[in-house]
Formats: structure tokens, C-alpha cells, sequence
């Protein structure tokens, strides 16, 4: 499994709008075209934690191949108002907004 985890800035409040937007989106076969096996949200003093874990490293390309469905492009639109990037001088799309994994640990089995 590959996980990515992406850091922005949230409204206060949005909590509640940001998990019905996701809910609706994950309704539907985006995540299955993603290759989307989980997704989490978390807000923390004004940010937003969006961690997602795909089936396979390829997660981001199909993402990439996703970009241009239109419930893609609409969920992107609709979050606007309550997700802003965590740097606007920096961010061009969201792999500037990804976090670096820098330890790992698992439970053996």
C-alpha cells in the first residue's frame, strides 16, 4: 500500500462542509479509478491532513489521469472556499502540498 499525505490550510468550521463534499465524492467511482483504498481527514489548529492510501505506488499517476474527470475538477472547485495550500507562493498542484514520510514502522503479524 502507498499512502500520500497532503497539508493545507482549513477555514474554521469547514470540517463538517469539507466531510460531505469527500463523502459524496468517495460515493462514487473516483476512488475506485484512483486506485483510492482509504481516505482520512484531520484538521489541527487550522490545517488540514488529508491522508489517502492507494493500493499500489501508482496512486499518483492515476490521480494525474484523474484530474480531468469532471467530478474531479468539481470537487477541487467546491473545496476552494475551505481548503486553501498550506504555501500559495509555492504550490502549483498538489504534490507541493505532500508531506515527506521520513519513518515508517509496522506491527509484524
Amino acid at each position: 500500500m502507498h499512502s500520500t499525505l497532503i497539508v493545507a490550510r482549513m477555514e474554521p468550521g469547514s470540517a463538517a462542509d469539507v466531510a460531505k463534499l469527500f463523502g459524496a465524492f468517495d460515493e462514487s467511482e473516483m476512488p475506485h479509478l484512483m486506485g483510492t483504498r482509504r481516505r482520512q481527514l484531520f484538521h489541527y489548529r487550522g490545517l488540514y491532513f488529508h491522508l489517502q492510501d492507494f493500493d499500489a505506488d501508482n496512486g499518483g499517476e492515476l490521480i494525474e489521469k484523474a484530474k480531468s474527470d469532471e467530478r474531479f475538477v468539481r470537487i477541487s472547485e467546491d473545496l476552494k472556499p475551505h481548503i486553501q495550500a498550506y504555501d500559495p507562493a509555492t504550490w502549483r498542484s498538489p504534490a507541493d502540498a505532500m508531506a515527506t514520510r521520513f519513518y515508517s514502522w509496522e506491527a509484524s503479524r
